[in-house]
Formats: C-alpha cells, structure tokens, sequence
C-alpha cells in the first residue's frame, strides 16, 4: 500500500542517517474513509488529497520541530498492506493510518518537498496552524497561502542531495 509519511528536514536526514523510521508511525493513505468522501475522484486524485493530507500534518510537525527548515516534506512509500490500519474510527484527518513497521530507505518510493519560494509561506503557516484546526478563518487564510505551493517531487537518489542544499 502506498502511504504518505508527514516528516519535516530534520525526520528526512535521520532516515538518510539511520536507513529507517522506527514505527509505527502516522501515515496518510487512500483510506476507505477518502474513497467514500470523494466519491468521484479517480486514483491519482485520491493519492493527491492523501499526500495533501501529509502536506497538512508536515505544517503541525514543523511547529514542533524549530530547526528544520520552513519546508514541508511528505514522503511516499510502499508498505504492506497488513501493516497499515485506517485510523477511522478516532477524531483524526481523513485518511489518517498507523503503519505499525518501520519505514525504511528501500521502501521510499519519493519525498516531496517544498521549493525555497515557500519558505515564507510555510514559515507563517507554521505560526498559526493550530490556531486554523481550532477553526479561525484568518488562520486558515494563512496556512491556505502555504498549501498553495506545490511539492517539488525527488526521487530516492535525489534526497540527499536536495537535502545538502536546504
């Protein structure tokens, strides 16, 4: 199963560092939950509203994390199926799952990462992204400027280089 693990820089050079991610670990994934709320949407969309639910909790984890970089990072990778359990039936994002195994290096199929021009984007975001889960519209406003950048996609080679230059 494909899944998308929200990390930040800091999480991206330990899986270098380290070869893996001990789990379990939050991941998004094309839950039954996304399927049933967007009912129309084909895979690739489905995939997409998972990795933007990364993208969200990436935000959450940079408050928490002062030394990475203002950058959000989702990385996607390809667990077992058995390994990943749908979160439905707690208050969480839609598409929220448990990997209960460690997310190693071979399993990562990709990082998404944001471009330097959004830097400042996310930088504000970060500040006020909790303030937008409680439901403030000035908030959300602010957090939707960040989400407005498209990752930039690397491919596993690519990671660590990408993460020389951040």
């Amino acid at each position: 199963m494909r899944v998308y693990l929200p990390a930040t820089t800091t999480v991206l050079r330990r899986l270098l560092d380290d070869g893996r991610l001990p789990g379990p670990l939050t991941v998004f994934a094309v839950t039954p939950e996304v399927r049933a709320f967007y009912e129309q949407g084909d895979e690739e969309e489905l995939e997409y509203a998972a990795l933007s639910a990364a993208a969200r909790a990436s935000l959450r984890m940079l408050d928490l994390d002062p030394v990475a970089a203002r950058r959000r990072v989702v990385l996607a990778a390809d667990l077992p199926d058995d390994a990943v359990t749908p979160l439905a039936d707690v208050d969480t994002d839609r598409g929220a799952a448990r990997a209960g195994v460690d997310v190693a290096l071979p399993d990562v199929a990709s990082a998404h990462v944001d471009v330097a021009e959004a830097e400042a984007d996310v930088a504000a975001a970060v500040r006020v992204v909790l303030e937008a889960d409680l439901g403030s519209e000035d908030a959300q406003f602010v957090v939707d400027q960040a989400e407005g950048h498209e990752l930039a996609w690397y491919a596993t080679q690519e990671i660590g280089p990408a993460l020389d230059l951040l």
